[in-house]
């Protein structure tokens, strides 16, 4: 996976991202929560390693820890 400098933060990321808002609203209704842990290991076993993961995508669902 290709990789980019996240702006002046000498922080690498993929060059691909994974946007979650979709995973708890956005796009009609909240998705299947295990599917999208399913997703979201599935990105980061491809060499995903950014997220998309807004503080405004609802209640911070889809920031919580239990993937």
């Amino acid at each position: 996976m290709e990789k980019r400098e996240l702006g002046n933060s000498n922080l690498e990321v993929s060059a691909l991202g994974l946007g979650c808002m979709g995973m708890s609203f956005g796009y009609g209704p909240a998705a299947d929560k295990q599917e999208m842990i399913s997703l979201i290991r599935t990105a980061v076993e491809r060499g995903i390693t950014f997220f998309d993961t807004a503080e405004w995508h609802r209640s911070g669902k889809n920031l919580q820890r239990d993937l």
